[in-house]
């Protein structure tokens, strides 16, 4: 006859291990209810497919160890007969086969010398080169396609393609690429300083006629602006003719009265060429004799006049006034701020895209000129200063852009998609296909991120293909396999 205590103290113990086992085991339910909740048959095989032959295993006793489970609650999972802890009906046994005994190493992959990437199961002919594909037997098989040992990856899971299937598991190459930081900042448009012009005289006068009448006029280099009336400028040139008459008087080259006429002459017009007067105005005046009344200043540079005085004709000028102020707006500057932590992926030269929200699909490209030596201490940025080339002369100063730095942070880095990895807090796992419905967690070290991928530091290899969805179902699986193997393994211990 049962004893009722050892009964209830056995039950208790099952009780507290299959609670233990269900916690584990919980993670994979999501799988499991790819089945019809009503076919227990297709829950047994499902679990026996999963876990292996772990549910009849022989301790060290030599004894088979059966597991039981509840049909309305397949996480629960112990390994002697009783009831579930949640709806307290009775478990029922999950049905195994025994396991085949062991035969000769036999091909179970077939694959291309040429392109080991190629995994079929019967032989037949490389889909890439038309060679006759060779056997891969016993372990060899894993190692040629599954890159680790299986001590090194996680527990392996085998799913049928159909199931694969209705996972809807995706999958992706190991791949080489350039990770780009992306950084994104606005600014807005100025003139480029390297560019603007001041427009004055070295010498005292009257302006008697103007040729440039307002402002945004643009200009050419060499164009009239404005004639100055200067008595020093007509007393320096009557000087130069006087000193080049008296000059010509002299024939003998070596005399000292000779020499002295040149110098005057020389002196002239070194006067001349410091009033910024052409040299070809100079030459011109020594050659006709003429003196001008009022000399014309000319445009020293291509741009648009952004600046004049009012009155400028009669006006009375001295040295060093600014009368016009001229911008070549071939090229303009654009100031913008970034924050102190992204300094280190900037630097002189660092080149920008740079668009506007009222001129849509247009993309301009922005060079940084300088850095501004000082951070920010209210908004912990630095402004930089880009270089935006403005031929077609849309750009306007004053106008607001997006500006768009993609420096290259890992160049030739070995990356996979980030929705692959699995985050756990303290470890990274990705899910890699072994081939023939075999998978396999491998933890990897994580590096840069950008753009949706991420640079796997080690863990992965060149060529291997890694799962990016429903990772988390085939890691489950793994995670509970390797849980009732941990159980039975304990199990045997205690009883030996």
């Amino acid at each position: 006859m049962r004893n009722p205590q050892l009964h209830s103290t056995r039950v208790s113990g099952s009780t507290r291990l299959g609670a233990l086992i269900g916690v584990v085991a919980g993670v994979a339910l999501t799988s499991f209810l790819l089945l019809d909740p009503l076919d227990l048959h297709g829950v047994d095989d499902r679990l026996r497919g999963s876990f292996g032959d772990h549910n009849a295993q022989s301790s060290s006793s030599g004894a088979e160890v059966q597991l039981w489970t509840c049909g309305m609650h397949p996480n629960v999972i112990q390994d002697e007969p009783g009831t579930c802890p949640i709806c307290q009906m009775d478990l029922v046994p999950l049905r195994h086969e025994p396991t085949p005994p062991a035969t000769e190493p036999a091909a179970t992959v077939w694959t291309c010398p040429m392109h080991n990437v190629i995994s079929e199961p019967e032989a037949g002919e490389c889909p890439i080169c038309g060679m006759d594909l060779v056997p891969v037997v016993g372990a060899d098989a894993h190692a040629e396609h599954g890159g680790r040992s299986a001590a090194e990856d996680g527990p392996e899971v085998t799913i049928d393609r159909s199931m694969v299937q209705k996972m809807n598991v995706r999958f992706a190459e190991v791949e080489r690429r350039d990770l780009r930081r992306r950084i994104s900042t606005v600014g807005n448009l100025d003139y480029d300083e390297e560019r603007m012009v001041s427009v004055t005289t070295r010498y005292s006068g009257f302006i008697e006629k103007v040729f440039v009448n307002h402002v945004g006029q643009p200009v050419r280099r060499g164009d009239p602006l404005f004639e100055v009336y200067s008595p020093e400028l007509v007393q320096t040139q009557r000087e130069l003719i006087s000193a080049v008459s008296y000059a010509k008087r002299f024939h003998q080259p070596s005399t000292d009265v000779r020499a002295r006429a040149e110098a005057l002459v020389e002196a002239a017009r070194t006067r001349l060429e410091y009033w910024e007067i052409p040299a070809g105005r100079v030459a011109e005046i020594e050659a006709t004799g003429e003196i001008h009344r009022t000399l014309t200043v000319f445009a020293p540079s291509d741009g648009v006049v952004m600046q004049r005085m009012h009155g400028l004709d009669g006006m009375a000028i001295s040295p060093g006034m600014e009368l016009l102020h001229i911008v070549d707006l071939g090229s303009l500057w654009l100031r913008a701020e970034v924050f102190e932590h992204q300094l280190p992926w900037l630097g002189i030269g660092s080149m920008a895209e740079v668009t506007f929200d009222y001129m849509p699909g247009e993309a301009f490209s922005g060079r940084v000129r300088y850095i501004e030596p000082e951070v920010s201490p209210e908004t912990r940025t630095v402004t930089l200063t880009l270089e935006v080339p403005n031929a077609s002369g849309k750009l306007r100063v004053g106008m607001f852009a997006t500006v768009n730095f993609a420096p290259v942070e890992t160049a030739d880095a070995l990356t996979i998609p980030s929705q692959a990895v699995i985050r756990s807090g303290t470890r990274n796992i990705a899910v890699v296909d072994l081939g023939m419905g075999r998978f396999a967690p491998r933890e990897v070290v994580l590096g840069a991120e950008a753009d949706g991928f991420v640079e796997i530091v080690d863990g992965l290899s060149d060529g291997d293909r890694i799962v990016v969805s429903s990772q988390f179902l085939i890691d489950s699986e793994s995670n509970l396999r390797a849980a009732i193997g941990s159980l039975l393994a304990n199990r045997g211990e205690h009883q030996h």
